[in-house]
């Protein structure tokens, strides 16, 4: 499944609403989001019943304010529009993997 980038917050609504929904707080100078991009890549091909996004912080402050986001990058996890998991920082493969399975 192709990763969304959310661009306001009624798209944001609308996508964490059904099902697992992973969501990457961002920004595009930060090197640690760089080099969780490709890992985010592997979990949306490999995951087709989770739903990758990401969320701009400099494009979007209000969404990060919304959600306290103040460092980057934030995961998020999302269950049928609930918050299950928050994670700070770089995540590996196996990390995404063991939390998507404690929550399908």
């Amino acid at each position: 499944m192709e990763i969304i980038k959310i661009h306001d917050e009624n798209q944001f609504e609308q996508t964490i609403s059904k099902g697992l929904v992973i969501v990457d707080f961002f920004a595009t100078w930060c090197g640690p989001c760089r080099m969780i991009a490709p890992i985010l890549e592997q979990v949306a091909e490999q995951h087709e019943n989770v739903v990758v996004c990401k969320v701009d912080v400099d494009e979007n402050e209000d969404l990060a304010r919304q959600f306290n986001i103040m460092s980057i990058p934030t995961i998020l996890f999302f269950k049928d529009g609930m918050l299950v998991n928050k994670h700070i920082g770089l995540l590996s493969l196996d990390q995404f993997n063991q939390i998507i399975d404690q929550n399908l």
